[in-house]
């Protein structure tokens, strides 16, 4: 680990004397590429710094101690040398995560599915819930949202909605948040008081570049037609909605959110692209966090992640096993504790396999 991180040290002091230089700054496109490798090493390297500053602190109180007679001051050093080594074996913990391969969708904005599953009208209005704190989490984080495809009921839910989360870092915070999550509430339809479970299904998407993924358009079937709001009924008169079907891989995408042909098929084009890159590294998904089959699932409450119980007012992830009792702030987006335990988690799971 000390000889991968003095190989990082070194680039780090390089990279930091071309920045300064008039060429390099003259040449944006160079500027930004080191600017982001800097960026990308300085929390490492002060990490880095400080443990080795640390190091010479304990040298220099254990070379103390040896020499020290007096008794008074040999239990001072001894108490600061137990506080240093507390220090060293936290840097060095620290110093392993940031050390750990990062995901390169991580700084990425997502695309987000959200589909009513099992409990019909209900897990729809779930659905809605579910769209709302992600709508707030998104809000808190200083992040934009914008809606690429709807599909509203009658009474305020959602059947499905797929909308991008704009926002440096989007994807290593929501990727996390895929998987089935399961309701328990009276719902409002429910006139004998009677707690029901219903499910919905979110998957989080990294949103590929178009450098990235090469589509032919000899391989798309791009069908148009009139736009529809709940219940079916037609809400545009005009052949607006796209509908675009990747031939080789079957995938089909719809965009009807515009009134505009061309936006509608554009947002298509962008939900396509980040499911294309999705089956491309199912490899990699299925090391970090499960293709797109096994974050969806079929929508049934049984392959749940995440529990949200209304009567005990508490929110329950299976994976990690946290329960917290506080709903209500939850469901207004305030989930940095749930996704900071899932992020300490998955780096405690990373470090097994290394170590």
């Amino acid at each position: 680990m000390l000889e991968k991180l003095k190989v990082l040290d070194a680039k780090y002091d390089e990279i930091t004397s071309l920045l300064s230089r008039p060429e390099i700054i003259s040449d944006q496109s160079k500027f930004q590429k080191y600017a982001k490798s800097h960026s990308d090493l300085t929390g490492i390297i002060e990490k880095y710094r400080e443990y080795q500053n640390v190091l010479k602190q304990l040298d220099d109180s254990k070379e103390m101690l040896e020499e020290e007679q007096e008794q008074e001051f040999k239990q001072m050093l001894q108490e600061e040398i137990y506080v240093l080594q507390e220090k060293k074996t936290a840097l060095e913990q620290i110093l392993k995560i940031l050390l750990l391969p990062k995901n390169p969708n991580d700084d990425k904005s997502v695309i987000m599915e959200i589909r009513a599953g099992t409990g019909g009208e209900e897990a729809a209005l779930f659905a809605n819930v579910l769209f709302r704190m992600y709508s707030r989490y998104a809000e808190l984080q200083g992040w934009k949202i914008e809606i690429l495809d709807i599909n509203n009921t009658d009474i305020g839910g959602i059947k499905e909605i797929v909308f991008v989360v704009d926002g440096s870092g989007a994807y290593s915070r929501l990727k996390f948040e895929s998987g089935v999550h399961r309701v328990q509430r009276i719902p409002t339809t429910e006139s004998s008081g009677r707690i029901h479970t219903s499910a919905a299904t979110v998957a989080v998407l990294p949103e590929a570049e178009e450098v990235e993924i090469d589509i032919d358009p000899n391989d798309l079937k791009i069908d148009v037609f009139c736009s529809s709001g709940p219940g079916g009924q037609s809400v545009n008169t005009t052949q607006s909605a796209v509908r675009i079907t990747h031939v080789p891989t079957g995938v089909v995408v719809s965009c009807q959110d515009e009134k505009s042909q061309h936006k509608n098929k554009a947002k298509a084009l962008r939900v396509l692209r980040a499911r294309l890159k999705d089956i491309m590294e199912e490899e990699y998904n299925a090391e970090v966090a499960g293709n797109r089959k096994s974050q969806v699932g079929s929508g049934d409450r049984s392959e749940r992640i995440r529990t949200y119980n209304y009567p005990q007012g508490r929110v329950s992830d299976h994976r990690i096993n946290l329960t917290l009792h506080r709903l209500d702030s939850i469901l207004d987006g305030q989930l940095d504790e749930i996704i900071e335990n899932l992020i300490t988690n998955d780096q405690a799971e990373h470090l097994k396999r290394v170590e």
